[in-house]
């Protein structure tokens, strides 16, 4: 196992990067057969070379090798070029050093992953013995100190694996080894490949080849051009795949970055993570220390910084962090980029440090002629030409210690497309330049730096912080004075964009409706960053750290999510505001919703242009209705939580109460269970389809079902029935709240079912038909789902007597039948395979690259509509 270095945010979770093996190692042998080096052709009428007398596995005379026509550079290695081959000369004294090796795909066939996509990273050494020299990966996955007996085990147990293994070709200045390296980037190594990215099936090294090698004093980088072939056709793997960006079936070639950066001579004294604090981390098995049990040690990610005055309170640090805007940034962008960078300031001054974060131009060609963003030694925030509607932030960080080395924001150029969106979807009513788009750039600009701001947050080594949003007084989040110093959510690493519950009647100010760097991250950058004055070891720290991170008891909002919540949280929400009180915040957000649906039209419409923004937008719109809807949702089986450590007191799970959970299953009865009507809208649908509503409804409505009695949520209750006794909320209880809502139009005297509501029930049944004999189907589940069934059959055989219609008696009695079928044996389907891999109570786990997911429902009219975790 190899430590995870380079960490992209994600969604819900952040996870290691994982590099699949391919399966067949004969389509990747690490070492053919090398062909003989070329001999330069003599020039016209000069006398021929001398015959070459080296004996067999020997180095050549240098100048045998390393010819008058080779370009060479001198840097970490000087690296020579002859033809298409390109030879490594390594200096005596990098021999033996740790590397760290990153991969990544420059450039894409369309279709084929994307371009800055990450597809791995190790820490290398090169290795001499003899005539031959080494490629050694190194793992720090286990660990101990060198003068621990163990050592010698952790080392036996852990052996540097052979990369690849190259001849010695001519032996340099100071004994420095020559060696021809064509063939580790020409050819697929399977630790370096980016197979699994691209889903290819074949690599053919024959259409691959090296492009071009740059070196400088800390790193080299070379870029490759490699070929996979598919047996078919290949997907876009970002979160925001757009069918039009799909590569044929057939061939793809790619552009492969490799970064080769020297790991600092000098480590940097680590900090240990604390799960109250929410840093990215490195993670070692330590087998030195003197326990019964290996402990786990993880160091946050984060940048060296250090005081140039020690003794100032408040000093500029010896170096800044710096970040470069890659020159192919639309001009008018750049400035609110460099907003979003340096607005971190503020935070670092928490830490002792002024000035600690610069965004800087790209030096000319005349201010600084060897300036490349190639080189791992600058950061960057890199703008792509994509249509995928994201962006990210990674970061490489050293794996002994977690000192973050360099980091290359991607900004995907359609992340625009989605905060517009987003902003109008939430709150056009409380901003009149939103009210008609596209928006006005300085708006957009303010989004964007909003953007760059998260990004670069996770560059710092922060995760997300989606306990953040729930952690405010749920009546300040309307409070004008309240959001204008303290922000709608205490942080800008949660996924609460827009302040949606905002009411226009609030006058928020404008400014004041996009979230900006919070109290909670002044304060973590704080814990993460600020020296502690006479601490020598990481160990040393753990007091001050401890009674740092104690001050969450008195300050929620300095709270970061719980670890092992597993969704049960609701207070842990994704893209939610005010989730304190989630029924109070989907109230108001839904009186928003309406408003928004007021503004579509002239909003969205131009004279002379399609519907296309029209149709975008109604998706959006009927998405953030179920996001709300869902938010409320949670509250059911739901435990409130702090994550805490021993001499803390109190649990770190706490269940919500029965009245609330119910008052949940009521309010979703009243408006998710009952029509929208407010997106029923004639004069909207007749312009962007000529029928799909009926099923944009049920699809919506389904996801908001689906997700309420989650296998999952059913088994919390139950657990907190057996827990609790008599003051919980009994799961029998909550199924038959959630059944006389959905079916409520049984109990009137004259039973009338309109055709939203016949597909709302009939959604109903097939799902509780899952839950009964299909993949759904559990040990609670089951019996309380047939228990549903037939109370709901009763109900149904009086109902039908009762019908105004026509439509509504044939729809009941096929109920009738349906509840029938489902419950008789003989209609049972054959086992089904297992259930997907799924996330927060139903929904499928969230790509951890994607910052700025678009959602939209899998399923019928999905590509009309709108709501898809993906």
């Amino acid at each position: 196992m190899t430590t995870t270095l380079l960490h992209r945010v994600g969604c819900l979770v952040t996870g290691a990067l994982l590099f699949l093996a391919p399966a067949s190692s004969s389509l990747l042998a690490q070492e053919p057969p090398q062909e003989p080096p070329a001999t330069p052709a003599a020039a016209p009428g000069a006398p021929p070379p001398p015959p070459d007398r080296t004996p067999p596995g020997e180095p050549r005379p240098y100048e045998r090798v390393i010819t008058k026509d080779a370009k060479s550079q001198t840097g970490l290695f000087t690296v020579h070029r002859i033809g298409e081959r390109v030879y490594y000369e390594i200096p005596k004294a990098q021999l033996g050093k740790e590397f760290l090796w990153v991969s990544q795909i420059a450039r894409t066939t369309l279709g084929a992953g994307e371009g800055g996509q990450a597809a791995g990273n190790r820490v290398v050494r090169w290795e001499r013995r003899n005539n031959r020299v080494f490629l050694r990966s190194i793992s720090y996955a286990i660990v101990a100190e060198p003068s621990q007996p163990i050592a010698r085990a952790v080392e036996a147990a852990n052996n540097d694996t052979i990369l690849m293994a190259f001849n010695v070709e001519a032996v340099g200045k100071d004994e420095a080894p020559v060696i021809e390296v064509t063939r580790l980037f020409s050819t697929e190594v399977p630790e370096f490949s980016a197979r699994a990215r691209v889903r290819s099936q074949t690599f053919d090294a024959n259409r691959s080849f090296v492009e071009r090698v740059s070196a400088f004093p800390e790193n080299i980088e070379v870029e490759a051009t490699h070929t996979y072939s598919t047996g078919v056709q290949i997907q876009n793997a970002g979160p925001q795949a757009n069918p039009q960006n799909a590569a044929r079936p057939g061939s793809a070639s790619i552009v492969m970055h490799y970064s080769m950066v020297k790991l600092p001579e000098k480590p940097m004294m680590p900090r240990l993570f604390d799960e109250r604090v929410g840093y990215f981390t490195v993670q070692q098995m330590d087998y030195g220390q003197d326990e019964h049990r290996a402990p786990r040690r993880r160091y946050i990610a984060r940048w060296r910084l250090e005081k140039k005055d020690p003794t100032a309170a408040v000093s500029e640090p010896k170096k800044p962090i710096v970040y470069y805007i890659d020159p192919a940034t639309p001009t008018k962008w750049v400035p609110y980029l460099k907003r979003g960078v340096e607005s971190w300031q503020a935070a670092f001054e928490e830490a002792g440090f002024k000035n600690a974060i610069l965004a800087k131009d790209v030096p000319t060609k005349e201010q600084d002629p060897d300036f490349s963003l190639e080189d791992a030694r600058y950061s960057a925030i890199r703008w792509l030409p994509s249509q995928t509607e994201n962006a990210s932030g990674p970061h490489i960080s050293d794996p002994r210690t977690g000192e973050i080395l360099n980091s290359d924001i991607q900004f995907y150029h359609n992340v625009m497309n989605l905060v517009r969106d987003w902003y109008f979807v939430q709150v056009a009513p409380l901003d009149p330049r939103a009210q008609t788009l596209p928006l006005p750039d300085e708006l957009m600009g303010r989004l964007l730096e909003f953007v760059a701001a998260h990004e670069v947050g996770h560059t710092l080594g922060f995760q997300h912080n989606m306990k953040a949003s729930s952690m405010y007084p749920a009546d300040k989040i309307r409070d004008r004075a309240w959001v204008k110093k303290m922000g709608h959510t205490p942080s800008i690493m949660d996924y609460s964009r827009f302040n949606y519950v905002a009411q226009p009647e609030d006058r928020i100010d404008v400014a004041d409706l996009v979230p900006g760097i919070g109290p909670y991250d002044r304060w973590a950058t704080m814990w993460g960053y600020k020296p502690i004055p006479g601490a020598r070891t990481a160990d040393e720290e753990k007091k001050t750290l401890d009674e740092w991170a104690r001050q969450q008891d008195q300050t929620p909002w300095l709270r970061f999510s719980t670890a092992d919540a597993g969704g049960s949280d609701p207070g842990e929400l994704t893209e939610a505001v005010g989730d304190a009180d989630a029924v109070k915040s989907t109230t108001m957000g839904l009186k928003n919703l309406k408003r928004v649906s007021d503004l579509l039209m002239t909003a969205t419409t131009r004279p002379g242009e399609p519907y296309d923004d029209l149709e975008q937008v109604y998706g959006r719109l009927l998405a953030q209705w179920v996001l709300e809807m869902n938010h409320v949702g949670a509250i059911v089986g739901g435990l409130q939580s702090q994550q805490k450590v021993a001499g803390q007191s109190g649990p770190r799970f706490t269940p919500i109460s029965r009245e609330r959970q119910r008052a949940a299953v009521q309010f979703l009865n009243e408006h998710a269970f009952v029509t929208p009507s407010f997106f029923i809208r004639p004069d909207i649908l007749r312009r962007i389809e000529a029928n799909g509503v009926l099923s944009r409804i049920r699809t919506s409505q389904l996801r908001v079902l689906t997700t309420l009695v989650s296998a999952p949520r059913l088994a919390r209750l139950v657990e907190q029935e057996a827990l609790d006794g008599a003051t919980a909320y009994r799961p029998s209880d909550f199924l038959a709240d959630v059944r006389r809502g959905i079916w409520h139009e049984l109990d009137a005297d004259v039973v009338r079912i309109d055709p939203y509501r016949r597909n709302l029930q009939r959604a109903y049944l097939d799902l509780m038909g899952d839950k009964v004999n299909g993949r759904q189907a559990t040990d609670e589940g089951r019996p309380l789902s047939r228990g549903e069934l037939r109370a709901l059959a009763q109900s149904v055989r009086t109902a039908i007597g009762k019908a105004a219609d026509r439509e509504t008696r044939f729809h009941l009695e096929d109920v009738r039948d349906q509840i029938a079928k489902i419950l008789d044996p003989k209609f049972a389907p054959p086992p089904a395979g297992p259930l997907p891999v799924l996330g927060f109570d139903g929904f499928e786990p969230v790509d951890p690259t994607a910052c700025w997911p678009d959602y939209i429902i899998r399923g019928e009219a999905a590509e009309k509509g709108s709501l898809n975790l993906n």
